[in-house]
């Protein structure tokens, strides 16, 4: 039993859900880690802890300093709750195209919300390179820098990994999970390989992202676009260089708006679109392998909740053209997906 202590104390330590149903249709074991129940609601805090806690060790970050980082949501949550719990400033900058409640949430943590318009990476003006200029100009500041910053995968390779080792008894197959810093998948996989070499690791990507080509094909490339957000990217961050990905699946929006509604009413699980596409790849993968018993482990990355005013707004959905069918998860374990 976790004992009490203080917000930062709370990180981790997250409990392995089994997701009955699915376990069920597809004759495996299906587990997702409830990282939603981290402080600050995400797997994010767990970068955020890694990330302050080495700049606290290497000197960089003192008493009353400012953490500044571009983000598109949950990694910024995660620096602000802990930076309040620790007495740190937080600038964050952020694409002006998130979902509401991420920026209300950051405003109330007493996050300095910087929202920036959406721009290619090449663009100077993109929210990571715009917080690198912030950091750069303001006194006893450190940049996050969540992407290149190795502290994010070290954080996950010394907690998530070894959590899922001991929580699964070992007996995990297969490791599925989205990218964006890819810290969780770095620290993940490399944890996981170094006691279980043939356990697989696999990349599930959004379209409009670059991660299938590039574990498939060895190149990135994307096509499409997705609502997804905070996953998928289209270059190669020290974090990803550093993970051991054996192979990718592709997911659309409607397979993971399926999955997302379908957690919701078939398991009361209200997740964020990162983790229901999670879930979907986890459960396409062990359809591949039905009724092997293997044992397939995913990310439940954040609450649904942080995204109601879109994911679960059906005007909103009708818009870009989409509209959630939970059923289709059932016929495609029938075959008929």
């Amino acid at each position: 039993m976790r004992k009490t202590g203080s917000v930062w104390d709370a990180v981790g330590d997250t409990p392995l859900i089994r997701i009955e149903s699915l376990s069920r249709m597809s004759g495996c074991e299906i587990y997702g880690k409830a990282e939603f129940l981290n402080p600050g609601g995400s797997v994010k805090d767990r970068a955020a802890k890694g990330i302050i806690e080495r700049a606290e060790k290497d000197g960089s970050l003192k008493a009353g300093g400012t953490i500044v980082e571009g983000t598109a949501g949950n990694t910024g949550i995660g620096l602000a709750t802990l930076a309040a719990a620790r007495g740190y400033k937080t600038i964050l900058t952020m694409p002006d195209n998130q979902a509401r409640e991420k920026y209300d949430l950051l405003r109330a943590l007493g996050a300095d919300v910087r929202p920036v318009p959406p721009v290619p990476f090449a663009n100077p003006d993109h929210f990571y390179h715009a917080a690198s200029k912030i950091a750069d100009g303001t006194p006893g500041a450190v940049w996050a820098n969540q992407f290149e910053n190795t502290a994010n995968g070290d954080m996950h390779f010394a907690t998530t990994g070894p959590e899922i080792w001991e929580q699964t008894a070992g007996r995990v197959d297969t490791f599925v999970c989205a990218v964006g810093s890819s810290g969780t998948i770095s620290g993940v996989s490399r944890y996981l390989k170094s006691k279980k070499p043939g356990v697989r690791i696999v990349a599930a990507d959004p379209l409009g992202s670059g991660i299938f080509c590039h574990v498939r094909e060895g190149k990135l490339e994307a096509n499409g676009s997705s609502i997804s957000e905070g996953i998928g990217i289209m270059r190669l961050t020290a974090n990803y260089l550093a993970a051991r990905i054996d192979d990718a699946i592709r997911v659309d929006d409607a397979g993971m708006l399926d999955m997302l509604y379908y957690l919701a009413s078939a398991e009361g699980l209200v997740v964020g679109t990162s983790a229901a596409l999670n879930v979907y790849a986890a459960f396409a993968l062990a359809l591949r392998e039905r009724d092997s018993g293997k044992v397939f482990v995913t990310v439940l990355c954040d609450h649904g909740t942080r995204y109601a005013s879109r994911v679960f707004d059906p005007d909103w959905l009708k818009g870009r053209g989409l509209e959630p069918h939970p059923r289709r998860v059932i016929e495609l374990a029938e075959g008929r997906g």
